[in-house]
């Protein structure tokens, strides 16, 4: 019986295919062991057809989901012609398919009467895979080799049998073996409650018209990615960015530069420009740098386009091999995590000069890594993963948002809580940092800063951070975002530590960290003053930077804005900057660049 079109079984069967993704990311969440996990919430979900494309995504991480494609391709190309019911599959090889090490894909392939039908597609960040360093994630790291196990796509199970030499192998290789066999057991867990699920949906359909909805869903999405494509301006715009270093070759900044070529119904995203690849352990694969620029292209498309293979479709992503964006053997990847955040801000930027009122200004930089690890006095090891970020860049129409995940990662904060009574650390402050946030008429996220205090005699501490030497541009007049800064025992010595580090912490020492603020959007002396005075009041903003920077004098005893002596103070700065035209794009703050130009 030939398959039937019926446009509201087809919605139907597109809403319950996400549902079983969205299940299978509660499954993850509610059986998982390590921090990353349960609390970071860092992994993803997705169903795929029976050809390896992806058909559906749970809500969770746009950088990983848009990676799944090319872990399925790999996936197929070792195994499409030997699989069997009862196979899983397993992988994290940077080089065939994967991201980097701390980040396992397992598929499984799902069968009806002995026909594949579909796949269950989990990847979780474990939070150690091995290697040099102690959560494996260090981005001092010069090759892949001393980041931890390689693990190439691989049968988990054979006929549902379990491939117990794997298991050893992968034991006997991380320092916290119960914590990595627990986590891949809630991604099976999440294959089985997809599996489960889709038996129920074909018990529904039947075999042939679910083969057909799963293609049709795919093709729906891409027709209206095609069309929602093709209602924006054809033409080509570049965007440069900066990565400060590698944290091998402090100081040497890292270029990131791309092209957008839209035409009709098809996008080219092209990172040619973009620098070689480097020392230090920030290198992209080209999966990565392709869910950077999905994620780009789809936060200026309509919301109700499936997340799936035909949106990828119509974006064409290119970068070159051997650059930061595509890194060839023996690359070291571990943080590549800093570099698809700041493509993603690239691409903001290019966007940005696309569509002037769609796009925000660039936000803290993506999340920082910050690892410690170690043993404690009976030799037991420990390891603390956390990734924070929480500073979104100014929008046209609005503030940027404080305390708000990056969208490429959509993670969440670790409980202080559980993390006081599962790890040897206290978070002893957890607050948002005053006059960090760029100016603006719309003014950028405001940053936080976490202190960590460790409490055992000896660990290591890894840092991944970034926007130092190179801040959180600021749009269409906007200021830049204050950088980052790491210190060390902030009470204390107070030492300004590197952007990225690898070093040993001691007993009672604190570690800081403050994000970068967000850049942005808008001529500051525009901004109302009425929120410059909120601003204030709610201590993100001082008096003397809210009269720097807006040109707002305010009455402390009376809180209350000097409508007066306002307006007289901000044609003073519109006099003193003498901007001709509204800058599009600014890097430093106003007088920084005048005294440059005097220069």
């Amino acid at each position: 019986m030939a398959p039937i079109h019926d446009p509201i079984a087809l919605e139907l069967f597109k809403n319950a295919i996400f549902s079983i993704a969205d299940e299978m990311a509660l499954t993850v969440f509610r059986t998982t062991y390590s921090g990353v996990l349960k609390d970071n919430m860092d992994y993803s979900t997705g169903f795929a057809d029976a050809d390896g494309k992806l058909a559906a995504q749970g809500l969770t991480l746009p950088g990983h989901l848009g990676s799944v494609p090319t872990a399925m391709d790999a996936i197929m190309r070792h195994f499409k012609d030997d699989m069997a019911p009862g196979d899983v599959f397993i992988m994290n090889d940077p080089f065939d398919g994967g991201m980097h090490l701390p980040d396992i894909f397992v598929m499984k392939p799902l069968y009806h009467q002995g026909e594949r039908l579909a796949f269950a597609c989990t990847v979780c960040h474990h939070i150690d895979v091995g290697g040099r360093v102690a959560g494996s994630n260090a981005s001092d790291s010069t090759e892949i080799y001393a980041e931890g196990l390689r693990i190439a796509p691989m049968k988990l199970y054979e006929a549902g049998k379990l491939n117990k030499t794997i298991v050893t192998f992968l034991e006997k290789n991380v320092r916290l073996p119960v914590q990595l066999m627990g986590d891949l057991r809630a991604q099976l867990a999440a294959c089985h409650i997809g599996e489960k699920q889709f038996a129920e949906l074909v018990g529904r359909y039947g075999p042939e018209q679910t083969k057909f909805y799963l293609k049709e869903v795919i093709d729906y999405a891409e027709r209206l990615t095609r069309a929602a494509i093709a209602q924006l301006p054809d033409g080509e715009w570049s965007f440069e960015d900066w990565i400060d270093d590698d944290g091998v070759d402090y100081g040497k900044p890292i270029r990131l530069f791309v092209t957008i070529r839209k035409t009709g119904g098809h996008m080219a995203i092209d990172w040619t420009g973009t620098n070689p690849q480097v020392k230090g352990a920030i290198n992209n694969t080209l999966s990565f740098t392709k869910a950077a620029s999905y994620c780009g292209v789809r936060s200026v498309l309509p919301p109700g386009i499936p997340n799936n293979e035909g949106v990828f479709r119509a974006i064409e992503v290119i970068c070159p091999p051997g650059t930061v964006g595509n890194g060839v053997l023996p690359a070291a990847c571990a943080a590549r995590g800093l570099t698809g955040f700041r493509m993603v801000d690239c691409m903001f930027g290019a966007l940005a000069m696309m569509l002037p009122d769609k796009v925000k200004a660039a936000g803290d930089g993506g999340n920082t890594g910050i690892s410690i690890g170690g043993y404690d006095g009976q030799r037991k090891p420990f390891v603390y993963v956390d990734f924070t970020c929480g500073a979104w860049g100014a929008r046209p129409w609005a503030d940027g948002l404080d305390g708000n995940s990056h969208m490429f990662a959509n993670m969440a904060s670790h409980s202080i809580e559980v993390t006081e009574a599962e790890q040897p650390i206290q978070l002893t402050a957890y607050e948002f940092v005053a006059d960090r946030a760029g100016a603006g008429k719309y003014r950028g996220g405001v940053p936080f800063l976490r202190d960590y205090r460790f409490l055992e005699g000896e660990g290591m501490l890894q840092v991944r951070s970034d926007r130092r030497d190179h801040r959180p541009f600021g749009l269409y007049g906007g200021s830049p975002g204050a950088p980052s800064e790491n210190r060390l025992d902030p009470d204390g010595e107070n030492r300004l530590l590197p952007s990225k580090l690898t070093m040993t912490i001691t007993k009672g020492q604190v570690f800081r960290h403050i994000l970068a603020g967000a850049g942005g959007w808008g001529d500051p002396l525009e901004r109302d003053p009425a929120a410059v005075l909120r601003d204030v009041r709610n201590e993100l903003l001082s008096p003397q930077k809210a009269l720097a920077d807006y040109g707002v004098v305010i009455d402390l005893a009376a809180w209350t804005v000097d409508a007066t002596a306002t307006a007289r103070r901000r044609e003073e700065i519109r006099r003193a900057r003498g901007w001709r035209d509204v800058p599009k794009v600014q890097r430093d703050d106003p007088e920084t660049a005048l005294r440059r130009a005097a220069e």
